[in-house]
């Protein structure tokens, strides 16, 4: 009997990878009926992470009102796997840039303060152990403001306790830990992301991020030597050095919070997500593994969801078919890294708002499955 592992990502502003999963699924049910079809809907630990991981894992999905990048408000919302203990927050929903207006966004002041209460609300559901997405904020706070919201205090030179934002890390004198959240300890962290940068420096993340955050040239060396001196007071205060950790620097400076206050792991996005799943434990003896996204090119090879399964498929010598909306011409190298082969569901002339219709993605991606499988079968005999 044939077996097909469907195992892509979302086609972004077009489809999501749950439901292209479907679409897929139906192409090849045109040519081979009585497959034997597992679809995993995957993401790389970025958008669309969240969702992917509930749904595969028929968890929960909780809305919860937190206090959003500028103090005010937002409803934000993260999973629950179906284990019951195993939360996933993708720490955009809580501290993302599309939650603040263009004219408004400000590093100095935007705060990481609602991740901490979506973290205490899982808690509170029982979760010990978590999934963090990292990456989108409009933050550069070095996870100062989640650390406030889970019971850390950081105190300035006059005694007081100092605000939100990443204008605020230059007067961090001293870290008070006498009203961290018990439960705390007991908990582990995973981050799911594929930053590398330092928390600070020209590689850092308010030279590297700082800009499209709202940061002026003049800005962004100002919060660089904010998240340095952050740095220095948590190696004085917890023995920790932040200092030179890769991944640091995500999310404005989260990751450099998570790896200081509570010994994270990081890992690739997509590696998080496939072992979570389990994913493994069906290529052995799988005939084809079908991934894509929106656009496959070079930058696929970087962490991204075809690249991730296509490296796990090669382990069991499953031949890979990636399909997308687009594929640039720096795709070829995909060729030499596991994906077998890869095709365009592109199949007639037309606009761009035509070919990111759902519809119009769903139809392409079942009818380009089913011809593919249809050679598939014809080659078979």
């Amino acid at each position: 009997m044939m077996k097909v592992i469907i195992a892509i990502d979302s086609f972004k502003g077009s489809i999501s990878s749950i439901e292209g999963s479907k679409a897929i699924s139906s192409g090849i049910r045109e040519v081979y009926e009585e497959a034997e079809i597992i679809a995993f809907p995957l993401a790389d630990g970025g958008e669309g992470t969240v969702d992917a991981l509930v749904q595969s894992t028929n968890g929960q999905f909780i809305n919860v009102s937190v206090t959003g990048p500028l103090n005010s408000r937002v409803d934000a919302i993260y999973g629950i796997l179906g284990d019951g203990k195993t939360a996933v927050i993708e720490v955009a929903a809580a501290c993302g840039l599309p939650l603040v207006h263009q004219k408004d966004r400000n590093p100095f002041l935007t705060t990481t303060f609602g991740v901490g209460e979506l973290i205490l609300d899982a808690i509170e559901r029982g979760c010990r152990e978590f999934v963090i997405g990292l990456g989108g904020s409009a933050t550069n706070d070095a996870g100062v403001g989640m650390l406030q919201a889970l019971g850390f205090r950081f105190m300035g030179q006059s005694g007081h306790e100092v605000g939100f934002g990443g204008g605020v890390l230059q007067d961090i004198d001293r870290i008070d830990t006498q009203n961290v959240h018990s439960i705390l300890a007991d908990c582990t962290f995973k981050l799911a992301c594929d930053v590398t940068n330092y928390l600070h420096g020209t590689e850092g993340a308010a030279y590297v991020f700082g800009p499209q955050k709202g940061a002026s040239e003049d800005d962004v060396k100002k919060l660089d030597n904010g998240l340095k001196h952050f740095a220095t007071i948590v190696n004085q205060e917890i023995g920790k050095d932040i200092h030179t950790m890769k991944g640091a620097g995500a999310a404005g400076g989260l990751g450099a919070a998570f790896f200081g206050f509570f010994n994270a792991e990081l890992q690739s996005g997509i590696e998080v997500v496939l072992s979570i799943l389990d994913v493994e434990q069906f290529m052995h003896d799988a005939n084809f593994v079908i991934t894509g996204e929106g656009k496959l090119d070079s930058q696929t090879s970087m962490g991204k969801v075809p690249m991730g399964i296509a490296r796990l498929a090669e382990q069991y010598q499953v031949p890979v078919i990636a399909v997308a909306g687009s594929i640039a011409e720096d795709a070829t190298q995909l060729n030499e890294l596991g994906i077998t082969s890869y095709f365009s569901i592109m199949n007639t002339p037309m606009t761009v708002e035509e070919a990111m219709n759902p519809e119009t993605t769903y139809n392409n991606l079942r009818g380009t499955t089913a011809q593919l499988f249809r050679l598939i079968k014809s080659v078979g005999r």
